[in-house]
């Protein structure tokens, strides 16, 4: 279950919860009736709709990137599948190799987007695009000259800023997926100590008798 409460239809404010209630879950309360065809619970947004005013900041958010941008809607999937990937978020992964597919990405750079550093499944463009990405999610901004030279290659400034942003934005969506436990990110930690017989909480085994 998320981390925060979730918000009930009856219970929404008028404007900007109610219309995306109605938009993606039709008429019925997401809370009591959750899931959508995507396989996801939906939570994200009966979670956000604690406060309207954050989740338009989010949705005009979307509009944007889907707006009419410089940046190739192949190549900003790509990069948004790979902050699922590399921010170890499985909401913005799953749904982002749905998204791939519906612009166009095909099913081997999907499938190779875990190493895609020793994959030649991708076009130079998307490489440089993939390396930026990385020094975005997992490098945390720390940027080579070589990188940025690599994608300036490719792309224009604005594309560049547009890149960026989203790449940075998804990252964002995906740490606060894992940090409330929404939709498909609510996993336990798989970072626990396993155990075998005999052994004690020191680091060391116990001493044989004799």
């Amino acid at each position: 279950m998320p981390r925060l409460s979730q918000v009930a239809r009856n219970d929404a404010e008028d404007g900007v919860v109610t219309e995306m209630y109605d938009f993606i879950f039709g008429d019925r309360d997401p809370v009591a009736e959750p899931g959508l065809h995507n396989g996801t619970p939906g939570n994200w947004w009966t979670v956000g709709a604690q406060s309207p005013e954050l989740l338009a900041h989010c949705v005009s958010g979307f509009r944007f990137y889907r707006g009419d941008r410089e940046l190739p809607a192949d190549l900003r999937e790509l990069a948004q599948l790979r902050v699922g990937w590399a921010a170890e978020s499985r909401f913005v992964f799953s749904q982002h190799v749905k998204a791939c597919r519906d612009n166009g990405v095909g099913e081997a750079k999907i499938e190779a987007i875990a190493a895609w550093q020793t994959s030649d499944a991708y076009t130079p463009a998307e490489r440089a695009v993939l390396a930026w990405t990385d020094a975005l999610v997992l490098h945390r901004g720390r940027a080579s000259d070589e990188t940025f030279a690599a994608l300036r290659g490719h792309l224009s400034e604005p594309a560049v800023l547009e890149l960026t942003y989203i790449a940075c934005w998804y990252d964002l969506h995906a740490v606060m997926s894992r940090a409330l436990r929404l939709e498909l990110d609510d996993v336990d930690d798989r970072i626990t100590e396993i155990t075998g017989p005999g052994i004690t909480s020191s680091l060391r085994p116990p001493a044989q008798e004799g």
